[in-house]
């Protein structure tokens, strides 16, 4: 059961975040799964769509974002994996210019699979530090040092 679990999440990043795949997201996301901290330390998603909907805004501001696992443990229905997210920022999505700006983010996933599913996500990283180092290089934030210096 481990390995096959093991092996679930490893499909789950290389389809669903490498290969950029929604439909991925209807085959291993449970319909009632949840996802916890991602976008924010805080955030919940529950099912598919939600998932989908914060997929669409993180692929559509980094269309280049490519995981690797550096890790991956798993114990009957749990798997805990460590990685690295490497990305360009190139897209609006974040509600700012691109900064085009190369970035990396390390983080861990624990997750609990049943059914040949993902049913719940507990996700770890450093995302929110990482959008306000873009808002602080976006083109608008330095244009408003620059004046605020000449005032």
């Amino acid at each position: 059961m481990s390995e096959a679990n093991k092996e679930l999440v490893r499909r789950w990043f290389e389809e669903v975040w490498n290969q950029q795949s929604e439909a991925a997201i209807d085959e291993m996301y449970a319909p009632g799964g949840k996802a916890y901290g991602f976008p924010e330390p805080n955030s919940v998603l529950v099912g598919p769509e939600s998932f989908k909907s914060v997929h669409r805004v993180f692929l559509g501001a980094f269309p280049d974002l490519r995981f690797t696992l550096r890790e991956i443990v798993a114990e009957g229905d749990r798997v805990a994996v460590a990685w690295t997210a490497t990305m360009t920022h190139l897209g609006e999505h974040l509600g700012f210019a691109p900064t085009l700006k190369k970035e990396t983010l390390d983080g861990s996933s624990f997750l609990t699979v049943s059914g040949s599913q993902i049913q719940d996500g507990r996700n770890y990283m450093e995302l929110q530090a990482l959008i306000l180092r873009l808002k602080e290089s976006s083109p608008a934030s330095i244009a408003k040092e620059e004046e605020a210096s000449f005032a």
